[in-house]
């Protein structure tokens, strides 16, 4: 390389390192609650054309950088920004065989859509604008536009890996190359300018050695990063970002790392939410989303039983060898006979409370009602003889059933109609419910599941069972559902696999 090269991508690299400092810098001051992404994250520069991460580092083309810092200096804190919460929303974690071009749309637009909603002037670029219909147009269709939401609309809508990467002019900051475990050869562009073999064996070993024993320079997702850290000085190599694929223990180490960094941003954007008058609900909003526990609603119901003793052989109980001795001595005479009895933890009573008012459409209240009884009905949860309330209600109480075997619950689904579509008030189906028990209608009633998006008059003291509020993640509205009772989020699509529990 010509001196005077050597000399230009020296003053590339020191700059553009200068200017991912100051990026970094200009995040902390302003959203504090970074700090801990900031800090998870080391820079690396690497002779590419873009910004990238694995999830341990963020590599950053000297020359990309400096473009960026060009168009303003807000675009380059923005582009580091951008890779930052792909990190803390785990979206490099993906199932193998996603759609690669629609979800790296996906990610971009709920990335820049939150970026946009923190409303700070360090941020801001012209790129807004030609976001903006786009995401108005998402808006129309999703309530709230997380990546996993945009990625089902744009499969949904069969959009072609063409026209995602076209709209994702719009959004793109980087480049996702290093999330996908079939990362192609790296090119010759991307090796390190110095010191590597070809077949990258024997010195990579040599490299592995000096590293294990302290001697030598930590690989790039090792290297620990203060806030101080100069992050690259003009004597340094650029690194090998194509043997930066991580083994897939390291990757579920690195998910969990980053769950907790999530987690511990949710906690502190708390008390910045308040101090900055909703400027990062956006922000708050995803995160109480993203770290949702997720659960099977075949086990949630399970909470809801109640023991029961059942006629049944009890083989748990049943002693074979007392039988066979007796048959042994006494010629075909057994001993002891098997107990004819057993508990069994099972659903008997039971009150499932339907929303029905203008904003829970009639179809997603059928779906959820099926889905309840096809897991009911298709486990030993779900007694012989059962006693279950199934109570319609908007402002008030418009439907009250009561179903006492599986061939009457059949003949109500079937027949089912919705009846309401006026305002929401909870506490009716409540006195109901109480007035029953008092009644002596239940033996031992567990529990009251209520679905419903949320919007409505919740009732002002605890009732004497479980409750639990089910919304439908689509349209589910983040309101504070009283300290008593179950929060339970279910997917749209996956009505009758999996749900999310509070």
């Amino acid at each position: 390389m010509p001196q005077n090269e050597e000399a230009r991508t020296a003053a590339a690299l020191k700059l553009a390192s200068e200017i991912m400092e100051l990026s970094r810098n200009t995040i902390l001051v302003n959203m504090r609650f970074m700090d801990a992404a900031i800090s998870r994250l080391s820079p690396v520069p690497y002779e590419g054309e873009s910004l990238s991460t694995n999830g341990a580092s963020v590599y950053f083309s000297p020359v990309y950088v400096l473009s960026r810092y060009r168009k303003a200096s807000t675009v380059a804190c923005r582009d580091l920004l951008h890779v930052m919460m792909h990190c803390v929303f785990r979206h490099m974690f993906v199932a193998p065989n996603i759609n690669r071009a629609c979800w790296d749309l996906a990610c971009d637009i709920a990335v820049e859509d939150v970026i946009t909603s923190l409303d700070l002037k360090c941020f801001e670029t012209p790129a807004v604008y030609a976001q903006k219909s786009i995401i108005g147009e998402l808006r129309g269709k999703l309530r709230n536009l997380t990546a996993d939401r945009i990625y089902r609309s744009l499969m949904d809508k069969e959009i072609s890996e063409a026209e995602a990467e076209k709209l994702r002019e719009a959004f793109i900051s980087d480049e996702h190359t290093l999330w996908y475990r079939d990362l192609p050869e790296e090119t010759e562009g991307e090796k390190k300018v110095a010191g590597e073999d070809e077949s990258g064996s024997d010195e990579s070993m040599e490299s592995d050695s000096e590293n294990s024993d302290g001697q030598g320079e930590k690989q790039p997702e090792d290297r620990e990063v203060s806030g101080d850290e100069v992050l690259v000085t003009e004597d340094d190599d650029y690194s090998d970002r194509g043997s930066s694929l991580l083994s897939e223990q390291s990757l579920s180490s690195l998910e969990d790392d980053w769950k907790k960094v999530s987690e511990r941003m949710e906690e502190e954007l708390e008390n910045f939410a308040k101090m900055r008058s909703g400027s990062a609900d956006g922000l708050l909003q995803s995160l109480r989303q993203l770290n949702r526990e997720r659960y099977d609603y075949d086990e949630f119901l399970k909470k809801f039983a109640v023991r029961h003793e059942i006629m049944r052989v009890n083989d748990d109980e049943f002693d074979y060898i007392f039988y066979t001795y007796g048959l042994k001595l006494y010629k075909k005479m057994p001993l002891v006979e098997p107990l004819e009895y057993r508990e069994q933890k099972r659903i008997r009573d039971f009150v499932i409370a339907i929303d029905t008012s203008g904003s829970v459409s009639g179809e997603l209240v059928q779906t959820f009602v099926q889905k309840t009884y096809n897991i009911l009905t298709s486990t030993e949860s779900f007694a012989s003889r059962i006693n279950v309330h199934i109570v319609q209600c908007d402002a008030e109480i418009q439907e009250h059933v009561k179903i006492t075997s599986k061939e009457e619950f059949e003949d109500y689904m079937d027949h089912m109609t919705i009846k309401g579509m006026g305002g929401t008030d909870f506490r009716p189906v409540f006195d109901l419910v109480d007035s029953l028990v008092a009644a002596h209608e239940f033996t031992a009633l567990k529990g009251l599941i209520y679905f419903t998006d949320g919007d409505g008059i919740y009732p002002a003291k605890k009732p004497d069972y479980d409750t639990a509020f089910v919304f439908l993640e689509d349209e589910f509205m983040d309101i504070r559902v009283p300290p008593w009772a179950m929060k339970v989020i279910l997917e749209r699509e996956d009505l009758t696999e999996e749900a999310r529990v509070l």
